[in-house]
């Protein structure tokens, strides 16, 4: 059998694969990872919210409850209460800093009308001034008051993280 060479190419190989574009599985690791930390940065901010509400308010309930306690000191109490969930609801820079009447009508802005600024609310600002310590019915009034915004700012983080 006579040998003959067959007119044959030589193996070439397959040109590599390049980086672009990426396969599909890519893709969706880039859309769904930042959807997912925007998901987490709203759940954690809905967690904080919620919580920081439900236990202003256990806690006053407490101060509330405390007959033994100087007005004076519901008073301060009650002061950093409020200060506090103001700080946890809003934007810290537009709470923090406020003081004086600026902190009352910081205050006013979810409530109708200018209970803070006006009424009873006054207490907060005023207490340091005072050479006696506020009234019992004075008090009352005014952890009532907090306890209306309070509420209020419930109603609010509730409409706020529905939506």
């Amino acid at each position: 059998m006579p040998t003959t060479q067959l007119p044959l190419k030589d193996i070439h190989l397959p040109e590599t694969i390049g980086w672009w574009p990426p396969a599909i599985g890519w893709w969706l690791i880039a859309i769904f990872i930042p959807l997912i930390i925007v998901f987490l940065y709203w759940l954690y901010k809905r967690l904080t919210r919620k919580s920081a509400i439900k236990t202003a308010i256990k806690r006053l309930a407490i101060i509330k409850q405390y007959s033994s306690l100087e007005n004076d000191k519901k008073l301060r109490e009650l002061s950093i209460l409020i200060r506090r969930v103001a700080i946890s609801v809003s934007p810290r820079a537009e709470a923090a800093s406020l003081t004086g009447h600026q902190w009352l009508a910081f205050l006013d802005k979810s409530l109708a009308g200018a209970p803070f600024s006006s009424a009873c609310g006054q207490l907060l600002i005023n207490a340091n001034y005072r050479k006696n310590p506020p009234e019992e019915h004075e008090m009352n009034q005014l952890i009532n008051l907090c306890e209306y915004w309070l509420n209020t700012q419930t109603k609010s983080a509730n409409r706020i993280l529905t939506s």
